[in-house]
């Protein structure tokens, strides 16, 4: 493995459930190599469940700071800003039909931190060069997260509207949106994020051959 010659570029991409993050980011990734970005995602720092916060109906909340191993998210962040590999089990969720992945993350010369809260952890945002924020009309974040609970997560269409009522909104108010003001680049996904797509993978291309030089 190639040594970065510079500190590596910090890019955090935020907004709310639905927004498009995930798909977002899959498009840059293909993009480029892991030799070039590394993607860490918060969502494979939940803490276990049995740690987990329940509501009313005995439903997890995944909605909140707390269900995150905050500590363990900036560790591993931290040890690849120093150059170092990091491993780390996939967070399954609720699927126990799922065998979870060891996940191995290669220093790079940008790196990309996402999950709904990297905005509100303090020290996670301190760290960031550039802070991305996603945005999309309520209703379409809401269908969006349907479609993925039902695809990905196997959950009953009256449990994913009563966790985005219950859960999702009320973390989306008080946690990710405050920090939309703060943000480098507000991304409008309401119909299509094509445009700024390739402005920030342009953006990366460029911080991966200073890298080089």
């Amino acid at each position: 493995m190639k040594l970065l010659t510079t500190k590596p570029f910090l890019i955090g991409i935020t907004g709310g459930s639905g927004s498009g993050k995930t798909t977002f980011i899959r498009h840059l990734r293909e993009r480029f190599t892991e030799a070039e970005v590394c993607v860490l995602s918060q969502d494979n720092y939940y803490l276990p469940q049995a740690e987990q916060q329940c509501d009313e109906k005995g439903f997890f909340n995944f909605d909140l700071p707390k269900a995150i191993d905050k500590q363990a998210f900036v560790q591993d962040l931290q040890q690849l800003l120093d150059g170092k590999i990091v491993q780390r089990s996939e967070y399954v969720f609720e699927r126990e039909d799922m065998e979870p992945q060891l996940l191995t993350y290669q220093p790079a010369p940008v790196i990309i931190v996402e999950g709904i809260f990297v905005l509100h952890f303090k020290k996670i945002r301190e760290l960031l060069d550039l802070k991305i924020y996603l945005h999309a009309k309520e209703n379409l974040k809401v269908i969006r997260r349907i479609l993925r609970d039902q695809q990905e997560r196997d959950y009953p269409l009256e449990v994913t509207l009563h966790r985005y009522e219950n859960h999702v909104l009320p973390a989306f108010e008080k946690y990710i949106e405050p920090y939309k003001e703060q943000a480098d680049m507000v991304i409008n996904n309401n119909q299509h994020f094509t445009t700024a797509l390739e402005v920030v993978a342009g953006f990366i291309r460029d911080k991966t051959l200073d890298n080089r030089r």
